[in-house]
């Protein structure tokens, strides 16, 4: 057999899986390979003798010149991935979206190699829907995913989390009693609007509220210095970061998230079985965040609260009813955990190596 190639790249949302697919199938015996772009980063600790390749690649900008740019670095990109490519011989090419992965996946299908993309999101991403009509398999997080195309043979593998995530699968959820932890995460980036309303609403909380409250939130550089004169002399144990390195442990000593809702974001609440409040990010392309956090929503383990709802008001009225009788972030843990699929990294394997074998033909 051929070495399995993983062309992904841009942000951990893509990268992340592909290196959980990467270790399985390491773990497994099989050779791995990772092409990504001229920006993108080799996998982390225990994966570094990986094989990597780059090509060019680019994202869409909005006008003309912009387009026409990627245009361009994307043929060089197809035209470099197919020299890699006739040169590996692969039994199988795994794209997991993004531009970065555009050029890779579509040198194999040009070459006859069998092609699996993952989709991360509850709507199909811009990348993986040009390139989904000529995937032998399309590998989905979500139990329904829009744009999907009809004639492809889908299957549910769920999203690979991190190791240091999938070790909280195990460890039940503890009521919180007499302090509430709140952890507040706005992905890799912080999300602005955290620091305005969270102090907010803390602010709105009776002293009593506010003596019960642990906060250990998330905030970028340039809002740091609000959020900390927001929280001052409101007499709530605070911690800010513009970055926690310990998410695992983070989540694991929280009773509810509050954060916005990536494809990545959700799995590992789910993995961790943590309730949450999701503020989908209302840039977000084709709105996909909202759609995960609805698929979560569904499953029991979240409250959707969209960017325009998201007021001071709302959220004090919430954290209150959460300090007064937690029952409903108890059932929110196990309609989370219920959504989890902690073994996605080896559902994904087994439908890769599905593929290599020649199996997983277009429906």
């Amino acid at each position: 057999m051929g070495p399995i190639v993983l062309a992904a790249g841009g942000t951990g949302g893509h990268l992340f899986p592909a290196e959980a697919l990467a270790r399985t199938l390491r773990a497994r015996g099989l050779p791995v390979v990772l092409v990504t772009d001229t920006r993108g980063h080799a996998f982390g600790e225990g994966l570094s003798d990986i094989p990597v390749h780059r090509v060019s690649a680019g994202t869409p900008g909005r006008g003309l010149v912009s387009k026409a740019r990627t245009a361009l670095s994307l043929l060089a990109g197809a035209l470099q991935a197919r020299c890699i490519l006739k040169d590996l011989k692969p039994t199988v090419v795994v794209g997991f979206g993004g531009y970065p992965s555009v050029p890779t996946v579509f040198a194999a299908q040009r070459l006859g190699i069998p092609v699996v993309l993952h989709e991360q999101n509850a709507v199909m991403g811009r990348a993986n829907k040009m390139l989904a009509g000529g995937a032998r398999l399309i590998a989905t997080s979500f139990p329904q995913v829009s744009g999907l195309p009809r004639h492809v043979a889908s299957v549910r593998t769920g999203n690979p989390v991190r190791p240091a995530i999938l070790d909280l699968a195990s460890r039940p959820y503890t009521a919180p009693t007499s302090t509430l932890s709140v952890l507040v995460t706005g992905g890799s980036q912080g999300a602005s609007v955290f620091s305005t309303i969270l102090p907010a609403a803390v602010a709105r909380l009776s002293p009593e509220h506010r003596l019960r409250l642990s906060i250990r939130q998330q905030a970028r550089p340039e809002t740091m210095e609000q959020a900390r004169e927001g929280y001052a002399g409101l007499g709530v144990d605070v911690e800010l970061a513009p970055f926690f390195r310990d998410m695992a442990g983070r989540l694991d000593a929280c009773h509810l998230a509050i954060c916005r809702s990536g494809a990545g974001t959700v799995a590992e609440l789910a993995v961790a079985g943590r309730p949450a409040i999701l503020v989908p990010y209302p840039q977000a392309m084709d709105d996909h965040q909202t759609a995960n956090a609805k698929a979560l929503v569904e499953a029991g383990g979240a409250w959707l609260m969209p960017h325009a709802q998201f007021t001071a008001e709302a959220l004090a009225h919430r954290l209150a009813a959460f300090l007064d009788d937690p029952a409903p972030l108890v059932l929110a843990a196990a309609g989370s955990r219920s959504f989890a699929i902690p073994d996605a990294a080896e559902r994904l394997a087994d439908a890769v190596l599905d593929v290599a074998r020649g199996g997983r033909a277009a429906a």
